[in-house]
């Protein structure tokens, strides 16, 4: 079995719980027996919470039943997120079965329907068994605590062979602050404003519009660096829960000790998007590309795209091989405005070592074939690439393309 690239799931006491935040799990039978499959997130009144949603116009059901309910209002009390059946292509039924899985949810709770926030992730074109999952529902909350995050963890996966999650602590004005992620993904990444699923919270208060932009912060910086397969999911969504209940409260971006916040939150999303980049179905390496030189930000994201997308660049990395035509052919395929390629480098790096490889649009003259081929052996390699032409940069990370993910993938509903 595909083990996942240097990464290890915390143990349950590495993740801290987060003061207004309780999780609960149960084995509802979605769409395979004896699994946990269905999570409940309760929040405690005067949480407020942010999201970000896949670009996929076949956006699935829970999705937009979420938009919605964020749009009517801010006091979301209660997540529920199922695995198996992605409840996305199913129609008016889809729609309807979200809905009514929010009134249960409300039911159980006593709070108002709108306060509930759906997510689902799985198989596309089924429809969802909402019988089970409400019978499954009661044992959720009996489950609820507040030290669940590592069942919870486990229990929103589908394709991945391990659970990701993410806990910092730290210390602001003598108070501290938690901050706890879990994310699920190893297929079908190539998020837009969003992965698979990953869910972030703190107990530190956050303005609502400061909350959003604080998403939108670290979505860019972390679940939209990422790329598997360049097949954006109909189900990605990405969100952030403040509970204010640390006893500290940021108004504006300019308040005190905001910047350490914000970073340590964009710390937790990096280590949950990266750990799905390292167990991407069949993945054997954790690739970053990093593109500088370039006239903007998008034009060098485009580039580590064109690159990551690659499935001739990707199998050459999955058999060590050093066939590194296949980057220059990528960046020059990216559409890049009146791309001078005489300006371009390239150099490829693992472990500390670096080579140059590709300089003026040809072959570095000092590069030894047996050099590429001892950093293309390592499971983390970084290429790097200059486009000669300006001051931004961007990042993207990606895994290599295997037998492995093949059979993952042709097997996936069997």
């Amino acid at each position: 079995v595909a083990m996942p690239v240097n990464y290890r799931t915390p143990s349950a006491l590495d993740l801290y719980p987060v003061d207004g935040v309780r999780l609960g799990v149960a084995e509802a039978g979605i769409r395979k027996a004896d699994r946990r499959d269905l999570t409940l997130l309760s929040l405690a009144a005067g949480c407020r919470v942010a999201g970000v949603f896949t670009a996929n116009r076949f956006c699935a059901a829970p999705v937009q039943v979420c938009r919605r309910h964020l749009e009517l209002g801010n006091d979301v009390r209660a997540l529920v997120i199922n695995t198996g059946v992605a409840n996305a292509g199913t129609g008016e039924h889809g729609w309807q079965a979200a809905v009514e899985t929010c009134a249960a949810v409300s039911q159980l709770l006593g709070i108002g329907d709108r306060q509930v926030l759906p997510f689902s992730t799985g198989v596309i074109l089924e429809p969802l068994p909402v019988d089970r999952l409400f019978a499954g529902l009661p044992r959720c909350v009996a489950d609820l605590r507040a030290d669940n995050w590592h069942a919870a963890a486990h229990a929103i996966m589908t394709t991945d062979t391990v659970a990701k999650a993410a806990s910092r602590r730290i210390e602001i004005d003598g108070r501290w602050v938690t901050i706890t992620g879990i994310s699920k993904g190893a297929g079908m990444i190539r998020p837009n404003m969003a992965t698979m699923l990953g869910f972030v919270a703190t107990d530190a208060g956050v303005a609502t519009p400061l909350l959003q932009e604080l998403l939108a912060q670290a979505a860019d910086a972390s679940f939209n660096c990422i790329t598997v397969d360049g097949d954006t999911s109909t189900n990605d969504s990405f969100i952030l829960i403040a509970t204010g209940q640390a006893g500290i409260e940021f108004a504006d971006s300019a308040a005190p000790g905001y910047q350490a916040f914000s970073q340590a939150v964009v710390a937790v999303a990096m280590e949950l998007a990266q750990a799905i980049i390292r167990d991407g179905e069949g993945a054997s390496k954790f690739i970053t590309i990093a593109v500088e030189g370039g006239r903007d930000h998008q034009e060098c994201k485009c580039v580590g795209y064109a690159i990551a997308h690659s499935p001739l660049v990707k199998t050459a990395f999955f058999a060590s091989d050093p066939n590194l035509g296949r980057i220059l052919a990528a960046i020059g395929y990216a559409s890049i405005d009146a791309l001078d390629v005489d300006g371009v480098s390239v150099w490829l790096s693992s472990a500390g070592t670096e080579i140059l490889v590709a300089e003026g649009g040809g072959r570095a003259a000092a590069y030894r074939e047996e050099d590429g081929a001892a950093i293309m052996q390592q499971v983390e390699i970084g290429v790097r690439v200059s486009l000669g032409r300006g001051q931004a940069r961007a990042t993207v990370y990606t895994c290599d393309l295997s037998y492995d993910y093949v059979k993952i993938n042709a097997d996936y509903r069997s």
